[in-house]
C-alpha cells in the first residue's frame, strides 16, 4: 500500500491514520489471487490473443512435396482496466476538539477493508456468474461451458450432466481434465491443481480429498485422489463465491484466469481550503477475467 501526502498538509495530522493503514477488521487473508493469475499493465486495457498450432503431420510421399500448414489467430481476450474509489473527510472541528487522530484511525480502517472487500467481489464475481447468460469472453462463451468453439470443433469445460461435489462427481470432471486437445484437436498435458470452494463445501470437500478410503461407502478401497496427489494445490475455500453448490477446478492452462492491477491501491491525502476538512481517498484500477476457458473447469452443482 502507498501513499501520497500533500506538502502543504499539518504533518502532525496523519501518522495515526498512516499506522492503521492496510490493518482490517476480522479480514480474511487475500484470496482472489488464489483464483488468478495476477500481472501488472501500464496500458489501459490488455489484450490477449490466442495463436492456433499446427494440425498432425500428413504422411509425405516419396519424391513428393512437404505440406506447410499455417499459425492463425484464435481468441482475443480483452481486459478492460476498472477504475475503483473510496475516501473519507475529517472535519475541522473534530480536529480542533482533539478527536482527529481517533475518528481517522476507524475511517482509514473502513476505508481499507472496503476497498479489499471491493477486489475481492470483483474477483469471485467471475466465478460466481460462471454460467450467466451474458457474462462471456473471448470466444462468446460464458466461462463454463459445453460449446466453447475452436477450429476441431466444439468442446466443453463443464460436467455434462451438472452435479454437487463428490469423489465421483469430481474424479469425472479431472478425468475431462486430463483427456483435453488444444484448439486443432491434439492431446495436450493439461492437468488439476486446485479445487475452489464456496464455504458450505469446505468439509465436505476435505473428507474427500483427504479421507484414506473411499469417501462415503463401505469399499475398502484407498481414496485415489489422496493416493496420487490429484490436486497438488489443495482446497481453496472462497468466501466471495455467492453459490454455495458450485465448485471449479483450475488447471495448469498457461494464460487460463488471468488478473491485472494497473493501478496499486494508493491513500492521497490533503486539506479542502473551503471548509478546512481533512481528506483522505483511496483509488486503484484492475481487471480480471479468462484467456483461455482450458485454465478452468466446473459444475454449477446439480
Amino acid at each position: 500500500m502507498s501513499i501520497i501526502t500533500t506538502s502543504n498538509h499539518p504533518k502532525a495530522l496523519w501518522p495515526g491514520v498512516r499506522a492503521f493503514w492496510g490493518r482490517h477488521y476480522d479480514a480474511h487473508p487475500v484470496e482472489y489471487t488464489d483464483l488468478f493469475n495476477m500481472e501488472t499493465s501500464k496500458k489501459s486495457r490488455e489484450e490477449d490473443v490466442q495463436l492456433t498450432g499446427f494440425g498432425l503431420a500428413p504422411r509425405k510421399a516419396q519424391g513428393g512435396s512437404v505440406s506447410y500448414d499455417t499459425e492463425t489467430q484464435g481468441i482475443v481476450s480483452v481486459y478492460t482496466h476498472v477504475a475503483y474509489a473510496l475516501g473519507y473527510i475529517s472535519t475541522r472541528e473534530e480536529r480542533d476538539d482533539g478527536l482527529y487522530v481517533d475518528v481517522s484511525k476507524r475511517r482509514a480502517q473502513a476505508n481499507a477493508f472496503s476497498m479489499r472487500q471491493t477486489k475481492e467481489i470483483v474477483a469471485a464475481n467471475i466465478y460466481n456468474r460462471a454460467t450467466t447468460s451474458g457474462y462471456t469472453y473471448g470466444d462468446g462463451q460464458v466461462l463454463l461451458s459445453a460449446s466453447h468453439p475452436s477450429s476441431s470443433g466444439p468442446w466443453s469445460n463443464v460436467l455434462p450432466v451438472a452435479a454437487d461435489l463428490s469423489e465421483a462427481s469430481l474424479e469425472d470432471l479431472i478425468i475431462q481434465i486430463m483427456t483435453a486437445t488444444n484448439d486443432k484437436g491434439l492431446k495436450i498435458s493439461l492437468m488439476p491443481q486446485s479445487l475452489h470452494i464456496h464455504p458450505k463445501e469446505w468439509f465436505n470437500a476435505n473428507r474427500i480429498m483427504k479421507s484414506a478410503l473411499q469417501n462415503d461407502t463401505a469399499n475398502n478401497a484407498v481414496n485415489v485422489l489422496k493416493l496420487v496427489n490429484a490436486l497438488p494445490k489443495g482446497v481453496q475455500m472462497n468466501h466471495y463465491f455467492t453459490d454455495p453448490d458450485a465448485w471449479f477446478i483450475r488447471t495448469n492452462a498457461p494464460r487460463g484466469m488471468m488478473g491485472y492491477d494497473r493501478a496499486k491501491d494508493a491513500l492521497v491525502q490533503d486539506n479542502d481550503f473551503d471548509t478546512d476538512n481533512a481528506k483522505a481517498k483511496c483509488y486503484e484500477r484492475y481487471s480480471f477475467g479468462c484467456t483461455d476457458p482450458r485454465g478452468i473447469y466446473g459444475s454449477p452443482g446439480a
